[in-house]
C-alpha cells in the first residue's frame, strides 16, 4: 500500500455483534474512527433470547433484543459499518492485520475479539444422543415443543432460574436440578423460581442418564450427598430436559493466534489487551467472574478507547489513513452490502398499523436497490387465516418495490399450504419455499433469500462457490424452524444461498407452529432441524461450508 487514504482499510474490525462489540463500535465510530462490526449469526448476541432485562443501569425494564437493537442503531448513527459474515481466520503478522471472512478478506490496524460464548453440554449419558429429541438448550426456541409435558431444568445459575420460570408457560410442571446447595444468582431471581407453584427445586442433584427410543422416555438423577437415585419415566409420554450449565467461549479460530486459558477464554490485561499488539478482547470470551451485559459493555468501551491510541500510532508508522466517516456525514453502513443484516422483525409493525416500520422500509429499500433481477413470489393458499396472513404479508412486501411481484397460484396440488415460493425473472423455480408466514426471526432470512435469488447475492468464498457448482445430483432439504428461534436463520440462509446458486438444490422451510404433523412425524423437539434428501433428522445451526460438507 502507498501512503494516503484507503477505502478498504479499517482502523478496527470487531468480531462479534453482541453488547461488547456494539459498545466498542459506538465508542470508535463516535471518535470518528473507521470501524466494522462482523457478525455471523444474530445481531445482539445471546442476550437477545432474554425476554426481560431488569438490571441494566438506567433502564428499568426491557428485552434483550430491544436493548441491543438500540445499541446497534446508536453505533450506526455514529458511522459504524456492519457485515453479516463468518470470520474463519485472522492474520496478525505485521502492522496491517487481516480478517478472513466468508465474504472476503478485510484489512485493519486493530482487532477486537467479541465472539461471546455458546451453551455448554454437561456430558451426562444420553445427552448427545437425544439432543433435539428431548434435550434442549434454548427455552425460547424449544419451549413450545413441551406444551403440557413435564420438564427438567439442569443448572443453578441465572439462566436456569430465569428460564425455568419461562418454561412454566408451556410445561405442566418444571423440576430444577441444582448441583450445589443453592442457586448461584441474585436472590430475587432465585426466589421467583423457588416460590413458583409450578416449579420444584432439587438441590445437590445431578443427572446420571437419559434414555428412550426416538424421544426421551426416562431420566435418572442422583443426590450427590446421599447417593440416592430417582427415576422419572412417564407412561406413554415424553418429557424435556433443558440444560443451562454455563457457556463455552467461542474462540476456536483464535487458538494459536492469541493466548487462551485452559478453558479457551482469552487472556487479557486490565485494559482488555491480549498478548498480541493491536488485538483486544471484550465480553464473554474473556476471563471474568461476572458475565453480564453491563460488564460486556464496559469491556467494549475500554478496548475501544485503547485501540483509538493504537490506531493513531499505526497511522503515523505506516503512513496509511483509513477512509474514516464523520458522524455528521454518515455513510450507508455495511448492512446494505450484506443486504438485510440487522433488519427488524416483520412482527414489529408500524405505529400507524402498517406491517413495516419506517426503519424497516429504509432497510428493505437498500436490499431492493441491490437486487440484480426482478423476482416473483408465488403464493399457494387455502381458506385458512394463516393463508390470508401470508397473502397480505407478501403483497405488502411486493408493494414496496417494482422488483417483486406477488401472484396467487390456482393449482396447489402437491404443495403443503400455505406456502410462498420464489421464482426467477424467467419464471424458473429459484429452489426456495417457505411454508407458513416468514415473520419473527425468519424475516431476515427470507429477505436474504430474495436477495440471493436475484443475482450474485451475498459473497461467499471461492471454495464454497466451487463446491456448490459441483453439486450434480438432486438435493432436497427440509428445514424446520420456529419463528422465535435465534439460531434458525443461520441455517436457513445457508441452505437458501446454496439453492439460489444451483438448480439441483431445493429448500423447503417449515414453521413448525403451523405444521405440527411434521414435528410428530420426525419427533422434532428442538430447532433448527433439517433433513437432507431421505437422511436422518439433524439439528443445529450451520453455515454454508458446514452444510456443503453434509451434502457431500
Amino acid at each position: 500500500m502507498s501512503a494516503g487514504t484507503h477505502d478498504n482499510l479499517y482502523d478496527v474490525i470487531i468480531i462479534g455483534g453482541g453488547p461488547a462489540g456494539l459498545t466498542a463500535g459506538i465508542y470508535l465510530a463516535r471518535a470518528c474512527y473507521r470501524v466494522l462490526i462482523v457478525e455471523k449469526e444474530n445481531w445482539g448476541g445471546q442476550i437477545t433470547i432474554t425476554s426481560e432485562v431488569v438490571n441494566y443501569p438506567g433502564i428499568k425494564k426491557t428485552s434483550g433484543k430491544e436493548l441491543t437493537e438500540g445499541m446497534r442503531k446508536q453505533a450506526e448513527s455514529f458511522g459504524a459499518e456492519f457485515k453479516s459474515a463468518e470470520v474463519t481466520d485472522i492474520d496478525i503478522d505485521g502492522d496491517i492485520k487481516k480478517v478472513v471472512t466468508s465474504a472476503g478478506t478485510l484489512e485493519c490496524f486493530g482487532i477486537i475479539i467479541a465472539t461471546g460464548a455458546h451453551p455448554r453440554m454437561i456430558g451426562f449419558k444420553g445427552e448427545e444422543e437425544f439432543k433435539g429429541h428431548g434435550v434442549a438448550y434454548c427455552a425460547t426456541c424449544d419451549g413450545e415443543f413441551f406444551t403440557g409435558k413435564e420438564v427438567f431444568v439442569v443448572g443453578g445459575g441465572f439462566a436456569a432460574a430465569e428460564e425455568s420460570v419461562f418454561l412454566t408457560k408451556y410445561a405442566s410442571h418444571v423440576t430444577v436440578l441444582v448441583r450445589g446447595d443453592d442457586f448461584k444468582c441474585a436472590k430475587q431471581t432465585a426466589d421467583e423460581t423457588k416460590n413458583h407453584p409450578d416449579i420444584t427445586v432439587l438441590y445437590n442433584t445431578e443427572v446420571e442418564e437419559v434414555t428412550g427410543d426416538s424421544v426421551l422416555r426416562r431420566i435418572v438423577y442422583k443426590n450427590n450427598k446421599t447417593g440416592e437415585t430417582k427415576e422419572f419415566a412417564p407412561e406413554n409420554d415424553t418429557f424435556g430436559v433443558f440444560v443451562f450449565a454455563g457457556y463455552s467461549p467461542s474462540t476456536e479460530i483464535f487458538k494459536d493466534k492469541v493466548e487462551l486459558d485452559e478453558k479457551g477464554y482469552v487472556v487479557t490485561d486490565r485494559k482488555q489487551k491480549t498478548n498480541v499488539d493491536g488485538i483486544y478482547a471484550a465480553g464473554d470470551v474473556c476471563i471474568k467472574d461476572l458475565r453480564q451485559v453491563v460488564t460486556a459493555t464496559g469491556d467494549g468501551a475500554l478496548a475501544a478507547t485503547e485501540l483509538e491510541k493504537y490506531a493513531r500510532e499505526m497511522e503515523k508508522k505506516t503512513g496509511l489513513t483509513p477512509d474514516r466517516p464523520r458522524a455528521s456525514e454518515k455513510k450507508e453502513n455495511e448492512a446494505k452490502e450484506s443486504a438485510g443484516a440487522g433488519t427488524e422483525s416483520a412482527s414489529a409493525g408500524g405505529d400507524d398499523g402498517e406491517l413495516f416500520t419506517a426503519d424497516m422500509k429504509a432497510q428493505l429499500a437498500a436490499v431492493f436497490e441491490r437486487m440484480e433481477h426482478p423476482l416473483f413470489l408465488e403464493l399457494y393458499l387455502d381458506d385458512s387465516h394463516i393463508s390470508q396472513e401470508l397473502k397480505g404479508y407478501m403483497e405488502s412486501l411486493a408493494g414496496l418495490t417494482d422488483k417483486l411481484t406477488a401472484e396467487i397460484v390456482e393449482d396447489t396440488s402437491g404443495v403443503e399450504l400455505p406456502c410462498v415460493k420464489i421464482f426467477k425473472e424467467d419464471k424458473t423455480d429459484a429452489g426456495i419455499a417457505f411454508h407458513g408466514v416468514p415473520g419473527g426471526h425468519e424475516f431476515n432470512s427470507f429477505v436474504l433469500g430474495i436477495y440471493n435469488a436475484s443475482g450474485k447475492g451475498q459473497q461467499i468464498s471461492d471454495e464454497a462457490k466451487a463446491k456448490i457448482e459441483d453439486i450434480s445430483r438432486p438435493v432436497n432439504m427440509t428445514v424446520m424452524v420456529s419463528l422465535s428461534c435465534t439460531m434458525c436463520p443461520d441455517l436457513v440462509v445457508a441452505a437458501e444461498k446454496i439453492a439460489s446458486m444451483n438448480d439441483n438444490v431445493k429448500v423447503d422451510v417449515y414453521d413448525l407452529a403451523h405444521f405440527p404433523e411434521m414435528k410428530d412425524k420426525y419427533n422434532v423437539m428442538s430447532v433448527p432441524a433439517y433433513i437432507i434428501n431421505d437422511g436422518p433428522v439433524q439439528f443445529g445451526k450451520k453455515n454454508v461450508e458446514q452444510l456443503l460438507e453434509l451434502i457431500g
